[in-house]
């Protein structure tokens, strides 16, 4: 890693990163702020009779809640959107601190990640010091307790930093780290001991021990009470043999959060969460996948041979209750993986626009040609959307809300505006966006899995249509 670091920003005191502080906020109202393209808004057209108003505002007049009376709202730098300022107002979930923390995350990415994404995509691998490094910046415990080194932060904190992470250049590294954040760890932080959380929880936060989910089989996907990976007691142990397949993390991961049978015939009665340290004798990585995309992140299928499991890392400590702490994870992973589309979309979005900036035909720029313009602004129009359904599902979820239909539509729709989104870009680029030297290229080998992870779009239609009583 380079010898450059970023550090957090001076002025994050609201969420003390590196001091395992964040002063928490609920969602607080704000002011909504219109968007102003033209010198002067008009209303009506001449065609109708209507007389234009005089002007209500002017592009080079303060912001509204700039003005006295008005609050501190301030027109944000990081709403940079494809090299021109998004005057939206800011979402009810963002507060001051969110948008330092977003700004924190964009230095680090900037100077410690995206210079080296390339070398570790080559290499199919990025090196284990990203999960130190985070850790030490205090991102992996942003919605975490403070007792166990988080942030004390909401799920808005969360959002911003897979968001940010994403925009690296590689949606590999953005996709393994919050498996670590937002994946392998919540049903620790909920359900676990304070023994389990002191001894699993509180490292990954700190970024010294690597976890993995591990849930899927070569037979067993979506379909969680058909795993055939068995869990027997054997004294004060369990004693868990099986498979797992497309385990994000799985070569180097210290700690496994992993799902098992212990009452056969059962089915979700019969589901477990453990957690497996990958040292103990009888666990192994068969082999190391080889993937389309998403290159720089190791995918391992894992063997479990007779693996002798401590009862003191059983999840809760309760066999049986695995299946309910699983379903409660998985909202929270698909609106990490939902965020991942949304920034990583961004980031391909913006650089696809200066691309068509600075190449011409026809003697003048691609995006000079209307077809072109267009298929950018429907990309961008999607792309709105997503963000906000992402944004107003996470402040439902922040307001003690449980909806899972809409959480399963966020993940379904990021990940489908996001494959959409890339498709038209390679499209854009043209033959150079076909080449493996073009960072397009990689996205849209990268956007592909989206649809596939934490639940397809199929599974997640079925979901939807159960709750909403579609069908039974």
């Amino acid at each position: 890693m380079p010898g450059l670091g970023v550090g957090v920003a001076s002025g994050l005191v609201g969420f003390g990163l590196g001091e395992g502080r964040f002063r928490h906020q609920g969602p607080q109202p704000g002011v909504v702020r219109l968007v102003v393209q033209e010198r002067a808004l008009l209303v009506g057209h001449r065609e109708f009779g209507a007389e234009p108003l005089q002007p209500i505002a002017h592009v080079d007049e303060p912001a509204l809640e700039q003005r006295a009376g008005h609050g501190t709202g301030i027109v944000r730098r990081d709403q940079q959107f494809c090299g021109r300022l998004r005057l939206v107002g800011r979402h009810p979930i963002f507060q001051a601190e969110h948008d330092e923390l977003r700004a924190s995350v964009r230095r680090y990415v900037a100077t410690e990640l995206r210079p080296y994404v390339d070398e570790w995509e080559a290499a199919g691998f990025f090196p284990d010091s990203v999960f130190r490094r985070c850790g030490e910046l205090g991102f992996l415990g942003l919605h975490y307790p403070a007792r166990w080194g988080g942030s004390d932060g909401d799920l808005a904190a969360g959002i911003v930093f897979v968001e940010e992470l994403a925009r690296c250049g590689a949606a590999a590294i953005a996709m393994a780290v919050s498996v670590q954040s937002d994946m392998a760890t919540p049903a620790l932080g909920e359900f676990g001991t304070d023994d389990q959380r002191e001894r699993w929880l509180a490292p990954a936060i700190a970024g010294t021990k690597i976890g993995a989910i591990a849930i899927t089989e070569p037979d067993a996907g979506s379909d969680v009470a058909a795993i055939t990976t068995r869990a027997e007691r054997d004294g004060d142990s369990w004693r868990i043999s099986g498979r797992k397949m497309f385990i994000t993390n799985g070569v180097r991961a210290n700690f496994l959060t992993l799902v098992a049978q212990t009452d056969p015939g059962s089915g979700h009665r019969g589901i477990s969460l453990f957690v497996v340290d990958t040292s103990l004798p009888g666990v192994s990585v068969s082999r190391k996948l080889d993937k389309l995309g998403m290159r720089s992140s190791d995918t391992a299928e894992i063997a479990l041979d007779d693996v002798m499991v401590p009862h003191a890392d059983l999840i809760g400590l309760e066999p049986g209750r695995g299946f309910a702490q699983l379903m409660w994870q998985l909202q929270y992973e698909r609106l990490s993986g939902a965020a991942a589309c949304v920034g990583h979309a961004t980031q391909v979005l913006e650089d696809t626009i200066a691309y068509a900036k600075q190449r011409k035909t026809f003697g003048r720029p691609i995006a000079e040609h209307q077809v072109i313009a267009h298929k950018l602004a429907d990309a961008a129009t999607e792309l709105e959307a997503a963000r906000a359904l992402l944004y107003d599902t996470a402040w439902r979820v922040m307001h003690d809300e449980y909806p899972v239909a809409e959480i399963s539509m966020t993940k379904k729709f990021c990940a489908q505006v996001q494959n959409r989104l890339v498709d038209t870009c390679v499209q854009i680029f043209g033959g150079a966006g076909y080449l493996e030297e073009s960072p397009v290229a990689r996205a849209f080998r990268d956007a592909r899995l989206q649809r596939i992870g934490a639940g397809t779009d199929e599974i997640m239609n079925e979901v939807i249509a159960k709750r909403l009583g579609i069908r039974g």
